[in-house]
């Protein structure tokens, strides 16, 4: 068995993520347990899913916070200071 000191920096943040997810789950429990997708819900799954696979990505994140005026670019905060940088 490995040791945390014989851990990368990665494996170390992946096993602190699993380990926190699981717990939460353990606290909270699933807030989707018993519900069923509807057929509108599945099938906007597969067709998702098809455009993964032909290679088709969706909106990057920072285009789409432009697109609806929710955030600042990383530009904006860098020039203003008040980015999330970390220190």
């Amino acid at each position: 068995m490995r040791k945390v000191s014989d851990l990368t920096v990665e494996e170390f943040e992946q096993l602190l993520e699993e380990v926190v997810e699981r717990k939460l789950e353990e606290f909270l429990g699933d807030p989707d347990e018993g519900l069923e997708l509807t057929e509108w819900i599945e099938e906007r799954l597969r067709e998702t899913n098809a455009a993964l696979k032909a290679g088709v990505r969706g909106i990057p994140h920072e285009e789409l916070l432009r697109r609806l005026k929710l955030g600042r670019s990383r530009q904006q905060a860098k020039v203003d200071g008040k980015g999330r940088g970390r220190k």
